[in-house]
């Protein structure tokens, strides 16, 4: 998708968003809403949604695609890179990403935001996939660290 069309869709669902977030301050809610939404309005998000930490685990939360790997092993993989370096991560080909987890197999790029708690502390990330190559740029890291701020906000 072509820059300027992309940042203007970005912008449209940003403030879509922000309007949906003030209807409800649960969390949960406000996830789903954003797995939703991101995941009919942009045609190349494969996979989109939300693992969470839970006793030092990382489990599959709200999302929408296909089956989703339930719990991602430790430390690996680009949502673990997400949280150990604490930053979006831009994957082109994830089949280059050393210790990509294959949840499903079609997946070929993704991006991962890290999600945090009004505290600032990392609680999970938001992971979209999609099943074609060079995907996602920083027009998709900045809107989206923007959106996942939403949560908390």
């Amino acid at each position: 998708m072509e820059t300027s069309k992309k940042q203007a869709r970005y912008q449209r669902l940003f403030e879509q968003l922000e309007t949906l977030m003030a209807k409800s301050t649960d969390v949960d809610a406000r996830m789903a809403t954003i797995v939703a939404v991101l995941h009919h309005k942009m045609e190349y998000f494969f996979w989109t949604g939300f693992y969470t930490l839970k006793s030092g685990d990382l489990i599959v939360k709200n999302y929408q695609g296909p089956l989703a790997c339930q719990v991602l092993a430790k430390h690996q993989g680009v949502c673990w890179a997400g949280i150990d370096q604490m930053k979006t991560i831009v994957v082109a080909d994830v089949h280059q990403f050393p210790g990509h987890i294959a949840c499903d197999s079609r997946s070929r790029s993704e991006i991962v935001i890290p999600v945090k708690n009004q505290a600032g502390e990392i609680t999970g990330v938001f992971d979209v996939d999609s099943d074609h190559l060079n995907s996602f740029d920083s027009t998709d890291a900045e809107w989206l660290e923007k959106i996942v701020n939403l949560i908390n906000h």
